[in-house]
């Protein structure tokens, strides 16, 4: 990891990198944003909504702990998955904690023994089971899937250095959590100044928070296949000091024309909402008033080109 200008601090204090991996929709961004404090992951109840790594910063007196959010690793079926999972195992090895995410209410699957033997062939990063969503499972079931969890790792041929029931919309064991990683970071001074919450540039959440209004807004009706891309964030010249207003212009790229109506909807009432939804969120985000303007775009199969995936930004 590219270590930024650091700044000195107690003897003792503990700086370093964890991520969140697991299933797609295992409530990673959620967990991100809930340890942080603030939204600095985009979520959605639509599995693969994470594409950017973020990186969310938890300050603390004895220690900084920088958060990496990657995509949810899965079986690709496009070049954009392939990428996304490349992003995923280059984290993984440049980090000084894992945090796997398995759901209280999900029984251990497939996809979770693919990624724990994934995670056993990384021998010397300590690795914590972070059973998610604890709010939407009963006692028992969640006794139930502490154990199996237990197991999982056993079977992968590891030992977790612990096991953490979370609910991250509920709050519980969220502190606990940070207890537990922080002790697995080397010792070292801040690795970010004091109030900084994430080093993603502002227009790459800006992006982001457009792409989850319009995933929102498309509900099932749109196969996964949006992107946003923000061509320009600039303060209205004419606007007084105490009245400042930031125009963003951007543009959300579908795959296919008929895909476009779906996003603009009836007399364009859709995207209309999703402009004020993602307004109010950039607005919260920037502490500033903005004028939002959006239009929609094909970019015919953007997921499988590799042209418009560099240009895309992936």
């Amino acid at each position: 990891m590219s270590i930024p200008a650091s700044s000195s601090a107690p003897a003792g204090h503990r700086s370093g990198f964890a991520c969140f991996v697991g299933r797609p929709n295992a409530g990673k961004s959620t967990l991100t944003n809930a340890l942080v404090g603030t939204k600095v992951a985009i979520t959605s109840n639509r599995p693969q909504t994470t594409r950017h790594t973020v990186r969310g910063i938890v300050h603390r007196p004895e220690a900084q702990l920088v958060l990496v959010d990657t995509p949810g690793l899965h079986k690709p079926r496009t070049l954009l998955g392939q990428r996304l999972n490349d992003v995923v195992r280059a984290t993984w090895a440049e980090v000084d904690a894992i945090g796997f995410c398995l759901p209280a209410n999900e029984k251990v699957g497939p996809g979770d023994r693919f990624i724990a033997g994934e995670l056993a062939q990384i021998r010397r990063t300590p690795k914590v089971a972070v059973v998610t969503k604890t709010d939407l499972a009963e006692r028992d079931a969640l006794a139930e899937q502490l154990i199996a969890v237990d197991r999982l790792g056993k079977e992968a041929g590891f030992e977790w250095a612990e096991i953490v029931p979370v609910s991250a919309v509920s709050g519980a064991q969220v502190e606990l959590l940070a207890d537990l990683l922080v002790p697995l970071l080397p010792e070292g001074p801040p690795l970010y100044p004091e109030g900084d919450l994430t080093d993603e540039p502002e227009q790459v959440m800006v992006a982001e928070l457009i792409r989850e209004a319009a995933l929102e807004g498309v509900r099932d009706e749109l196969p996964h296949s949006i992107a946003v891309v923000v061509e320009e964030m600039l303060p209205r010249e004419d606007r007084p000091a105490d009245r400042p207003l930031l125009d963003i212009h951007a543009n959300l790229f579908i795959e296919r024309p008929s895909q476009k109506g779906i996003v603009i909807g009836p007399k364009g009432a859709r995207l209309k909402h999703v402009g004020s939804t993602a307004r109010r969120q950039i607005e919260a985000l920037l502490g500033t008033p903005v004028f939002l303007d959006l239009h929609v775009k094909v970019a015919k199969d953007w997921q499988r080109d590799p042209k418009q995936l560099r240009r895309l930004g992936f």
